[in-house]
């Protein structure tokens, strides 16, 4: 029969099971590299700055629920409402420091335009007052149509001592010249004139002179309207325009004594 045989070098399983273990605490592991760099945890991220237009925003907010930085309960400040209905007024003040600045800097060539411009409408302003207060004086004076009456001893008719009646028309911008000798209408003569164009042209004045203006002694007639004269000729009982031979004489007569 097989005997067993026992060494010394073999220890009991019942030795096993009552092993000390209180050297456990104070074992240390065993250090295992597996050559990963360990993990840092990262700081928290920082917040972005507040400016100063934010926290007093933010200020205004927490005023209006009572509340502030500390948590602790407080009266709204009234300041912070004044402030904010001075804010709105900001934009107007800069528009108007704005337009300062445009026309401070403006070209000196807008001014002389602009002053032209206002020379303009003074210029026509006056032309147009200028003209309705002759209009009117003519109307007061002449009457429409333009009408100018005198009286004048041209040796026509007049034994009885009474002078030749003369009636100068501006009728729809035609002259004409009605002559009653010695006041006598049965008697009346027409002599026509120009016919006048343009604007107005009925409304143009014409007066009558009596002048010698070719030495016979006997009185010329002389038709004045527009800074235009036309002359003529005192001959056989009546009146007659100028010939070709004597217009001449005639113009230096007038020039010499202004008439």
């Amino acid at each position: 029969m097989p005997v067993l045989e026992s060494t010394d070098n073999l220890t009991p399983r019942s030795a096993l099971r009552h092993r000390p273990i209180g050297d456990d605490a104070t074992r240390q592991e065993p250090i295992v590299s597996t050559g990963a760099t360990p993990v840092v945890q990262r700081a928290s991220r920082l917040r972005p700055k507040q400016t100063d237009g934010e926290e007093e925003i933010k200020e205004w907010q927490r005023a209006d629920t009572g509340t502030t930085r500390q948590g602790r309960t407080t009266a709204a400040p009234r300041k912070a409402g004044k402030a904010a209905k001075n804010l709105p007024k900001m934009p107007r003040q800069k528009a108007v420091k704005s337009k300062g600045k445009f026309w401070r800097g403006a070209h000196p060539l807008l001014y002389l335009g602009i002053g032209m411009l206002a020379m303009l409408a003074l210029w026509t302003v006056l032309s147009m007052a200028v003209s309705w207060g002759s209009t009117t004086w003519n109307d007061l004076h002449y009457g429409r149509p333009r009408t100018f009456q005198i009286d004048a001893f041209v040796e026509h008719n007049e034994a009885a001592g009474i002078p030749s009646h003369f009636i100068a028309l501006n009728l729809n911008g035609r002259i004409e010249v009605i002559e009653f000798p010695g006041g006598d209408g049965s008697k009346a003569r027409i002599y026509l004139g120009p016919q006048l164009y343009g604007t107005d042209a009925n409304l143009v004045p014409v007066t009558l002179s009596f002048v010698d203006v070719n030495g016979d002694h006997r009185l010329d007639m002389i038709i004045h309207f527009q800074n235009t004269q036309i002359v003529f000729i005192n001959d056989q009982g009546g009146f007659r325009p100028l010939q070709p031979g004597e217009r001449h004489a005639v113009e230096q007569f007038l020039q010499r004594t202004g008439q």
